[in-house]
């Protein structure tokens, strides 16, 4: 669709940015790089508070964070490229310019969740409590990363003369719309959605027992439900199937897995005593783990991260090895 006439800016309209970078002597330093790195930084805080609330330890939610940030920048650039390639520069190093913006969360979710697991793992840790312990994190870091997004004036929606439509400059307008001055700030929708939506979250983590990794499943089903209907909004160059962009396909199958998922989790449970969410309840252990004492003991400090009674014999990665009783 082609837009003709131009729009006069309300004078409640939010401005366009002033800048995309910080020059700090020979530094130039991204505005963009920069949200993303406070995003992270606040997940890791949300999470390391819930983690420690369940008798877990702040090092590993540290460890955690640096080896999830890697491996998503990597499969979020990854994920970009591959589903717009022909959104690339002609430079030699494009595919590698993550500073102009291009990260697909969806490759970055995917990457980091598996090395996280994989590093859990060898720690001998819970992967799915950790999972529910971080879901409200990364969804608020999501919402902070997207104002990078309004510093290089990009995944803005159609144009718009709401009170609170966002300012273009005429070198970042769509070519169907060069004339339209304003456009909705999908970037504030998301960034206000994943906020609520982390909140809702944590309180309902504190108000109803969900067995892990109950809390992670909402959050990628709260996400891509917001996600399919801020892709009706969005102008930017995406592929498109049956006049849909890919990325509405991409979050009504995960919201649908999402939602299955959960209700599978949570039929499994069945009717456990197990405290669920929350920051003041503990890590659920096996159910099988009630029918030893010192053994289930072992088994709920090592899902909560805690350190195993001295003396418990541990495997190479970290996991309390089952121990057999002694013949009379």
């Amino acid at each position: 669709m082609h837009y003709d006439r131009p729009v006069i800016a309300a004078p409640a309209t939010i401005p366009a940015p002033g800048l995309r970078s910080l020059e700090l002597g020979p530094l130039d330093i991204r505005l963009y790089a920069l949200c993303l790195l406070a995003g992270v930084t606040v997940a890791a805080l949300i999470t390391a508070r819930r983690w420690m609330a369940q008798g877990g330890s702040g090092e590993v939610v540290f460890e955690l964070t640096l080896v999830a940030t890697a491996f998503g920048l990597v499969g979020g650039r990854l994920y970009h490229v591959i589903t717009s390639y022909d959104q690339l520069g002609d430079e030699w190093y494009a595919p590698l310019a993550i500073w102009e913006g291009g990260l697909g969360i969806w490759g970055a979710i995917a990457a980091g969740a598996v090395a996280g697991a994989v590093y859990l793992r060898r720690r001998g840790l819970s992967v799915p409590v950790m999972l529910d312990a971080a879901a409200p994190g990364v969804l608020i870091a999501q919402g902070i990363g997207r104002m990078g997004n309004y510093f290089n004036q990009e995944l803005f929606g159609s144009p718009s003369t709401l009170p609170w439509a966002l300012e273009v400059d005429p070198a970042f307008r769509p070519d169907e719309s060069p004339l339209m001055a304003t456009y909705h700030p999908t970037f504030l929708y998301e960034m206000v959605w994943n906020i609520v939506g982390a909140a809702a979250l944590i309180v309902l983590g504190r108000r109803v027992r969900i067995a892990p990794p109950g809390i992670f499943c909402l959050y990628v089903a709260v996400y891509s439900l917001g996600r399919i209907f801020w892709e009706q909004l969005r102008v930017d160059p995406s592929q498109e199937f049956l006049g849909q962009r890919l990325n509405f396909y991409v979050a009504l199958a995960l919201f649908l897995g999402a939602m299955a998922l959960f209700a599978y989790f949570q039929r499994r449970a069945g009717d456990t005593d197990e405290p669920g969410d929350g920051d003041g309840g503990g890590a659920a252990a096996p159910a099988g783990a009630a029918a030893g004492g010192a053994t289930a003991a072992r088994v709920a400090a090592a899902r909560r991260g805690a350190a195993p009674a001295a003396g418990v014999p541990r495997t190479p990665g970290g996991r309390a090895k089952p121990t057999r009783p002694k013949r009379r």
